[in-house]
């Protein structure tokens, strides 16, 4: 009998585009295999009769965003009582809030940019140029700035105030972007291959992500000494302190002295044709419809309140 996975698409958040694509991504590949009965459901509102209406065996939550991935989503398929793919509310909460998790990890001995919150009433910086602007409770770079000039620090707090949305400001760090990606196979997470993120233009934004075809991705790159290492290690301890299932994905900074700062952590990762963790578990020999197909029976395996 097939298991019936239930695939949620779309949500209320500022990325729902991204989440459709993602969503079809893995319909797709649990298409491919014929042990699931797969129903991908779009939706901007959802209520717990809708979710109990389509029969689950289990539910992949396949939104990026503050109500998607950062707890209210996960309240709701935790009265539904299925098993669903991700983190608990506890552990979305505290990913989707950028400032938490840099002081969790600060506690786990991680260096981690300088930041503050950004307060819409001031007109000044709370640091020195270089910066970053960017929403507390927002992934994919949505509202992101790197400021270096007064005329930037402008246009930046402009838009974070016509936003009105929480935002922070945090130390820019130079040098090499890579990423760290986690997924459950059987066994509890495990680390991927690091891949090393090169935008064209040196800005991994939004446009960067998903749209434009000259971000270059270098699958574990030459990396001095043990950072690479230490990346795996680093995201591994953080998901498990954070309580974060089935998959997830860490970014970092490594500055020129090799040096690595930690910047986020993601529970819900995209799987989109252009996304980190498909394409460093393809490199490992885990193509997408296996990987999908792990995810979702990790998901089914009793695991500790």
């Amino acid at each position: 009998m097939s298991t019936r996975v239930v695939i949620l698409a779309g949500g209320p958040d500022p990325e729902h585009d991204v989440s459709l694509m993602s969503a079809g991504a893995i319909a797709g590949a649990l298409r491919a295999e014929d042990a699931f009965d797969v129903v991908c459901h779009e939706f901007h509102e959802i209520t717990l009769d809708e979710l109990r209406a389509f029969g689950a065996d289990v539910v992949w939550p396949a939104l990026h965003g503050r109500w998607g991935e950062g707890g209210p989503a996960q309240d709701l398929l935790e009265q539904l009582g299925t098993p669903y793919v991700g983190a608990r509310p506890r552990g979305a909460r505290e990913a989707i809030d950028k400032v938490l998790t840099k002081t969790i990890a600060a506690r786990l001995g991680y260096d981690v940019p300088e930041s503050a919150v950004f307060n819409p009433q001031d007109d000044a910086p709370p640091m020195s140029y270089p910066f970053v602007l960017k929403p507390i409770f927002e992934g994919s770079t949505i509202g992101l700035f790197v400021c270096h000039t007064e005329n930037d620090w402008i246009e930046a707090r402009q838009d974070a105030r016509k936003a009105g949305r929480p935002a922070m400001i945090e130390a820019y760090v130079s040098g090499r972007e890579i990423t760290c990606g986690l997924v459950d196979t059987g066994s509890g997470l495990g680390a991927l291959p690091i891949i090393e993120i090169t935008p064209a233009d040196g800005l991994y934004d939004y446009q960067a992500k998903y749209h434009r075809e000259d971000t270059r991705y270098g699958i574990d790159p030459d990396i001095r000494g043990s950072t690479g290492d230490l990346a795996r290690e680093m995201t591994i301890a953080l998901a498990r302190r954070m309580d974060i299932r089935h998959l997830c994905r860490a970014d970092f900074m490594v500055d020129d002295a090799s040096n690595l700062h930690f910047m986020e952590i993601n529970t819900m990762p995209g799987f989109t044709d252009h996304s980190l963790v498909p394409l460093a578990a393809a490199h490992a020999g885990l193509a997408m419809p296996a990987l999908c197909a792990a995810i979702v029976r990790a998901a089914l395996s009793p695991t500790p309140a």
